[in-house]
C-alpha cells in the first residue's frame, strides 16, 4: 500500500511538473502543438509573459524566446557612393522579435545566429542601395542621419510599398517577425589605399604652404635686415659728419688760437716753432743731416755759436 501511495505521488509530482513552466523577465514563451504554433480563437499567437504557467504534459512542448533587445555588430565592409568611390562603413544594428510565431517559424525554432544572419544580409543590401544614392559628402555630412532613417524604415517596411496596409511586407524584417529598433553608423573610413593618397596629397600642400610661408619669412627677413643695415650707414655717415665738423670747428679754433699768439709775438712764436722742428729732427742717435749750416734752418743754432 505504501509503495502504491509513493508511486502514485511520484507520478503525480511528475505530471504537475511537466505541465508547469516558468517565463522569466526579459524572455517570452509559446506553446507548441505537435510541432504547431499554439493559437488562439482569433488565430493569435498565445504567448507568455514572465511568471509561471501550465501546459498540458507531452501533447505541448514550450519554447522560450529572448525577447530583449539585441545588437548585433556589422563588420566594415566597403560600399561604392554615387560618386563611384569607395568607402569602408562600420555600423550595427539594435533589433528585438515583434512576432513570436513568426521569428520562431522562419529562423528554424528561433536560433538567434540564422536570424542574424537574415538581418545582415537584408541590412547590406539596404545600405548598398542607400549608399549608392549619396555622394561622400552627403553621407559624411548632413545625410548621416537621413541614411540610417531610410535604412531603418526600408527594414522595417520592405522597399515596395502595398496597397493593403493590412499585409505583411515579405521584404520586410517583419515577415520574419523582427522589429529593426536602431541603426547607427559608428565609423565611415575611405580604403587605405585612397588614405594614403589624400594624406600624401595634403602633406604635399601643407608643405607647399611651409615652403611659402619661409620664403616669406626670408623676404620680409631681407628686407628688415637691409633696412637695419641701411639705417646703421645713415647713423655712421652722420656720426661721421658731425665728428669732421666738430674737428674742422676745432681745427680752425686752434689755427685761430696760433693766428692771434703769431700776430701777438711773431718771433717768438717762430722761435718756438723751430724748436719745435729740432726736437723731431733729431730725435735719436742715428740721424744724419746733410744740409749747408748757412741754411736758414740752422739759423738760431748759429746765432748761438756767433755769441
Amino acid at each position: 500500500m505504501n509503495k502504491l501511495l509513493i508511486c502514485l505521488s511520484s507520478i503525480l509530482l511528475f505530471l504537475i511538473s511537466s505541465s508547469l513552466f516558468i517565463v522569466r523577465e526579459g524572455q517570452r514563451g509559446i506553446i507548441l502543438q505537435f510541432g504547431k504554433v499554439l493559437r488562439n480563437k482569433n488565430q493569435n499567437t498565445l504567448v507568455y509573459e514572465p511568471g509561471l504557467h501550465f501546459k498540458i504534459p507531452f501533447l505541448e512542448t514550450v519554447k522560450i524566446l529572448d525577447s530583449r533587445i539585441h545588437t548585433m555588430n556589422n563588420q566594415a565592409d566597403r560600399f561604392v557612393t554615387k560618386e563611384k568611390k569607395d568607402l569602408i562603413v562600420d555600423s550595427y544594428i539594435k533589433w528585438r522579435i515583434s512576432d513570436f510565431s513568426r521569428y520562431y517559424l522562419a529562423t528554424g525554432g528561433g536560433d538567434i545566429f540564422q536570424a542574424e544572419v537574415l538581418l545582415k544580409r537584408k541590412f547590406s543590401d539596404r545600405l548598398r542601395s542607400e549608399i549608392g544614392c549619396l555622394n561622400v559628402k552627403e553621407i559624411v555630412t548632413d545625410s548621416r542621419g537621413r541614411l540610417t532613417i531610410d535604412v531603418l524604415q526600408s527594414l522595417n517596411k520592405g522597399t515596395v510599398n502595398l496597397t493593403n496596409s493590412s499585409k505583411i511586407n515579405v521584404n520586410s524584417m517583419n515577415a520574419l517577425g523582427i522589429e529593426v529598433v536602431d541603426v547607427r553608423i559608428k565609423q565611415i573610413n575611405l580604403p587605405i589605399e585612397v588614405s594614403e593618397a589624400i594624406y600624401n596629397r595634403m602633406r604635399a600642400e601643407r608643405e607647399a604652404v611651409a615652403r611659402s610661408q619661409r620664403s616669406q619669412g626670408q623676404e620680409k627677413a631681407e628686407k628688415l635686415r637691409a633696412m637695419a643695415d641701411y639705417q646703421v650707414s645713415m647713423i655712421l655717415s652722420e656720426a661721421r659728419k658731425k665728428a669732421l665738423i666738430l674737428k674742422g670747428k676745432g681745427e680752425a679754433k686752434v689755427a685761430k688760437l696760433f693766428a692771434d699768439n703769431f700776430q701777438k709775438d711773431a718771433s717768438f712764436y717762430l722761435f718756438i716753432r723751430t724748436l719745435h722742428a729740432y726736437e723731431k729732427s733729431f730725435k735719436g742717435n742715428n740721424n744724419i743731416m746733410f744740409i749747408n749750416s748757412d741754411n736758414h734752418f740752422f739759423q738760431y743754432m748759429n746765432e748761438i755759436n756767433l755769441n
